[in-house]
C-alpha cells in the first residue's frame, strides 16, 4: 500500500452508489515466515507509513482486504505466508512521470548528474495527490530529448529529497551508474549536507548535537517523532547545529546532518524544545516565545505571511563526482521569502532593548 494508492482508498472505503461491480489489485504482500500472529489491522500500519490504521480497518469492513483470495475483517490475525492483498474497486492509478514544461533552477549539470536549487513549494516526487507538477516531473521535460534518461527508472533520478516546503540544493543523477555511486556516498555518510533554519527560541548553546531515533509518531502518521536512541523504535538520526545569529525569541542555526532521515531537522529541533518558525506540522507556527503585546503578536503574524512555510533551506551540498572522483561543493542563496524573514528579526532585534529578553 504505496502513498500512491492513499488517495483511492480515502474514496474507496466509502464506495459511492454508481460504482461499477469488480475489483483491481493494487498492492500484495506475503507475510513473513518467522511472522507471529497479530492483528491484520496493525500489521499493516506498521508495514505501510501512508496509511492510518483507522483507514485501513475501514477498508477491511469495506472488504477490499484479502487474505489467500478472501476477505478479511481488521481483526483477522495474520500468519506465516499469508498473501494480503489489497483490492479496490477503481482501477489503479497511472504512476508514470510525465514530462511537464516546469522551470527548474539548475546550479550545475554534466553528462552524469545535475544540481538543483528546488523552490519552496514544489514536491519532489509524484505521489498520492501531487502526481504532476512535481520537480521529476520537471527534471522528464528537461531531458526529453536524451533517449537514454528514462524518469520512470528508478536506477536513474533522485539520490536523496527534501520536503515540499524546503527550498535549497538536491543531486538529481542522470545515469544508472552515477546513482549507484552517488547512493553509497549517501548510505556512507560520506557527502556534506548543511542547512540554514530559524527556529523558536533562544538556544542555550552555541553549538551542540541532537542524537535520537526517528520514526512515525503513532499519534499523527504524517509527523515524525523522536525515541531515545536504545529503543529499538525508529531509525538512528544525529543532527549537529550551530548558532548564527541570535533575535531574542527566534534563533537563525545551521544544521548538519550526520544521517538523512524524513523531517529529521524538524523532528530533533521539535524534541529539544525550539521547533522551527512557521513549521505547522512541528507546532511552529504558533506564538512560542515572546511578548503578550498585541504590536508584537501582529509582528509575528507578518512574519508567518512573509514566510508561510517551515524556516529550513538545504543550503550547501558537498559529493565526490561519480566520474572524475573530484570533490564537487554547491552553496545556494537564500531564497526570497527566507531572506526577508531573517531581515525582518534583524531589523526587530536593533530596535529592541536588551533586558527584554531575560
Amino acid at each position: 500500500m504505496s502513498p500512491l494508492e492513499d488517495d483511492l482508498l480515502e474514496e474507496s472505503v466509502f464506495p459511492s452508489s454508481d460504482t461499477e461491480p469488480g475489483l483491481y489489485e493494487h498492492w500484495k504482500i506475503e507475510v513473513d515466515p518467522g511472522q507471529s500472529p497479530v492483528r491484520i489491522d496493525k500489521y499493516l500500519a506498521e508495514k505501510n507509513p501512508y496509511q492510518s490504521r483507522n483507514r485501513i480497518q475501514n477498508a477491511a469492513d469495506a472488504g477490499f482486504i484479502f487474505v489467500n483470495g478472501t476477505p478479511v475483517k481488521s481483526n483477522y490475525k495474520v500468519r506465516p505466508a499469508d498473501v494480503i492483498t489489497l483490492m479496490l474497486d477503481k482501477p489503479k492509478h497511472d504512476s508514470s512521470v510525465v514530462a511537464e514544461d516546469i522551470p527548474l533552477t539548475i546550479v550545475y549539470e554534466d553528462d552524469q548528474l545535475m544540481v538543483i536549487n528546488k523552490e519552496a513549494g514544489m514536491v519532489v516526487h509524484p505521489g498520492a495527490g501531487n502526481f504532476t507538477g512535481t520537480l521529476i516531473n520537471a527534471v522528464a521535460w528537461h531531458m526529453k530529448d536524451v533517449k537514454e534518461f528514462d524518469p520512470n527508472d528508478p536506477e536513474v533520478g533522485l539520490v536523496h529529497r527534501i520536503d515540499k516546503d524546503t527550498s535549497g540544493l538536491l543531486v538529481v543523477a542522470k545515469t544508472p551508474e552515477a546513482k549507484t555511486v552517488l547512493g553509497k556516498q549517501f548510505f556512507n555518510k560520506t557527502t556534506h549536507r548543511s542547512y540554514h533554519a530559524l527556529v523558536w527560541g533562544n538556544l542555550i548553546d552555541d553549538e551542540g548535537r541532537i542524537e535520537g531515533n526517528i520514526g512515525r509518531d503513532p499519534k499523527d502518521r504524517l509527523r515524525m517523532k523522536v525515541f531515545a536512541p536504545d529503543s529499538e523504535i525508529g531509525k538512528p538520526a544525529v543532527t549537529h547545529y550551530r548558532v548564527i545569529e541570535r533575535y531574542g525569541y527566534t534563533t537563525l542555526v545551521e544544521c548538519i546532518l550526520e544521517t538523512g532521515r524524513t523531517h529529521q531537522i524538524r523532528a530533533h529541533m521539535k524534541h529539544i524544545g525550539h521547533p522551527l518558525f512557521c513549521d505547522e506540522r512541528y507546532g511552529g507556527n504558533e506564538v512560542l516565545r515572546g511578548q503578550r503585546s498585541s504590536t508584537y503578536k501582529a509582528f509575528i503574524q507578518n512574519c508567518f505571511k512573509l514566510c508561510p512555510r517551515q524556516a529550513l533551506h538545504a543550503k550547501t551540498l558537498g559529493f565526490i563526482h561519480p566520474t572524475t572522483k573530484q570533490q564537487m561543493d554547491f552553496n545556494s542563496e537564500w531564497p526570497t521569502d527566507f531572506a526577508q524573514l531573517i531581515d525582518k528579526w534583524r531589523h526587530f532585534i536593533k530596535g529592541t532593548t536588551a533586558n527584554t529578553f531575560e
